[in-house]
């Protein structure tokens, strides 16, 4: 009976170690796919993420200069009779506008 209790003994140590082996590795594994996993999504996410909006094309500055100068050309063909007062104020209206 003795040499039965040590195989027994035996068998229930090399069963615990082997269980306890394969839940740790299980584990690790686990681990290691969430981890991928967890960078696979941030990958997306940084992909889908919209692109920054694009600089003004122009400054107010800039575009308030380039409607006053406009402005003065449409005045002084207004003034030399080229456009009549209604022409002007069309004109005027749509630069404006």
């Amino acid at each position: 009976m003795p040499g039965l209790l040590r195989g027994v003994a035996r068998t229930a140590v090399v069963a615990g170690t082997a269980t306890a082996v394969s839940n740790r590795v299980s584990r690790r594994q686990g681990g290691r796919w969430a981890q991928q996993e967890a960078q696979q999504q941030q990958a997306q996410q940084q992909a889908a993420a919209p692109a920054p909006p694009p600089p003004p094309a122009a400054a107010p500055a800039d575009d308030m200069t380039t409607k006053i100068e406009q402005l003065k050309q449409l005045s002084t063909l207004k003034e030399q009779g080229v456009l009549t007062e209604t022409e002007f104020a069309e004109q005027k209206r749509r630069l404006l506008g």
